[in-house]
């Protein structure tokens, strides 16, 4: 194994974190990777947005669930999918963006996604620890606002970042062959693994808690997946300028 590699498999989510600032020069070097992760045809669709501001931080933390770590981490940041670029870049060579259609929504979302995935590993690499917030989709208008976020572009998820003050266990995921198959989706011999990888779960839970949880991964999805999840998102998306045609 690399060091690479080793960084990716060692990866958990960190929600407490040293009083210490993060320095510039890391700071940049995590934004520097981020914009080295691969776009869609070089559209580069998507703003990294940084915020400093106190206040804004407490606002957006009780926004995102009253989620605390926000505003408690040493930097936060909120990757958004941009398409405003793109529409100015039309603009400049006197052309009309083809607005609203599902496959620059779908472009805009992963050239985020990807950037953000690699600037948490670039993070994790500069002895920092992390964790992604998509509860700031549970009031995107309200926190385009605070970020002064325009038509055609919207907050996908935000990210803290900070030298870590614990040390959680890694969660065990999906045995491999659930979610990697040869040729063809199949789901051959899958509920016997899930069934095994629900204990293994379960007794991660009950380790982490003493015995106060034993959740499984199965009724974890459920409970969730049972539920319509963030239903305000189309309308914002639709206001934002993505139209899904």
């Amino acid at each position: 194994m690399n060091e690479t590699v080793n960084i990716l498999k060692a990866h958990k989510s960190i929600r407490k974190y040293l009083n210490q600032p993060v320095e510039a020069e890391k700071i940049k070097t995590i934004i520097e990777c981020a914009q080295c992760a691969p776009t869609s045809s070089y559209i580069q669709a998507y703003t990294i947005i940084s915020v400093v501001d106190m206040e804004n931080r407490k606002k957006i933390a009780y926004l995102a669930g009253d989620q605390k770590y926000v505003e408690q981490c040493p930097l936060f940041l909120v990757f958004c999918a941009d398409l405003n670029r793109s529409k100015k870049s039309c603009e400049v060579n006197d052309k009309t963006m083809a607005d609203g259609n599902t496959e620059t929504f779908i472009l805009a979302t992963v050239d985020a996604a990807l950037a953000a995935q690699n600037a948490l590993t670039a993070a994790e690499s500069l002895g920092l620890g992390g964790v992604y917030i998509g509860g700031i989709r549970n009031n995107p208008l309200e926190i385009s606002e605070i970020l002064n976020i325009p038509s055609g572009v919207y907050p996908v998820f935000g990210m803290c970042l900070g030298y870590p003050n614990h040390n959680p266990d890694t969660k065990e995921r999906l045995p491999l062959d659930v979610i990697f198959k040869t040729d063809v989706y199949n789901t051959n011999g899958d509920a016997e693994k899930i069934r095994e990888y629900d204990a293994h779960v379960s007794d991660y839970y009950k380790r982490r808690t003493k015995g106060k949880r034993a959740d499984t991964w199965t009724s974890q999805v459920s409970g969730l997946m049972s539920e319509s999840q963030r239903p305000h998102m189309k309308d914002f998306l639709d206001n934002q300028g993505f139209k899904f045609k």
